[in-house]
């Protein structure tokens, strides 16, 4: 099965897992019927017709993985969502809070040729307005040193490189208080506890508290 012939159902399942494979681990029924907002019965039959295609790997008790193949795909996907968001902020005026929907509808129907047209055009961007690293067009990705946002301890200086993009008041909120790609910030409290993260953005105000959740998907790297 190649991209060209993938589904849009299909294509949000292979963008679902990465994502959950990316925060560290593998992706279960319950998670990915909350992700996608569907019936966990329906994420089971999907996930035996993936698994079939080669695209995903069954580990029981521990959920799903992409294969090699799956991977790739799950990265030329999002590739297409991350350009098309950049294209809406750069080119037409969106702010970052009002692109990830649009991109959501856009993506399944925009042709490689196209989104090639886009990067072109964008200079071939490296990341999206949120911070997000854009894959190659062969469905690939430079690793970077980053780690999340709970993971850093107390004391530590870091620099903000992505934030999540799905959540408009969210967006709107961390816009805010400066906590976005290229702030710089010191580590106040941790979230290893499983407790709020504390960290204060250099040029701002007072510390923040950020929930453990959302600090999870934060991308951060030590400066």
């Amino acid at each position: 099965m190649t991209s060209a012939t993938l589904s849009p159902s299909v294509e949000d399942y292979l963008k679902a897992v990465y994502s959950l494979n990316e925060r560290g681990g593998a992706a279960g029924t319950s998670e990915l019927a909350r992700l996608l907002r569907v019936q966990p019965a329906s994420v089971s039959g999907m996930i035996r017709r993936l698994a079939a295609d080669g695209l995903l790997r069954h580990e029981p008790y521990r959920g799903v993985r992409l294969t090699d193949e799956g991977n790739r795909e799950a990265l030329k996907i999002l590739r297409r969502h991350r350009i098309i968001e950049t294209f809406l902020v750069r080119r037409l005026g969106y702010d970052w809070d009002d692109v990830h929907a649009e991109a959501e509808r856009l993506e399944h129907a925009a042709s490689e040729r196209l989104i090639d047209r886009m990067a072109e055009a964008l200079g071939h961007p490296a990341t999206d307005p949120h911070g997000a690293p854009i894959p190659t067009r062969a469905g690939t990705i430079d690793p970077t040193p980053t780690r999340r946002l709970h993971e850093a301890a107390p004391g530590t200086r870091i620099v903000v490189r992505s934030v999540p993009d799905e959540d408009p008041l969210r967006l709107r909120y961390l816009k805010s208080v400066g906590l976005v790609p290229g702030a710089v910030a010191v580590v106040r409290a941790g979230g290893r506890e499983g407790g709020p993260v504390k960290v204060a953005v250099e040029g701002g105000g007072e510390p923040l508290k950020i929930k453990r959740k959302v600090a999870g998907q934060v991308t951060v790297s030590e400066v």
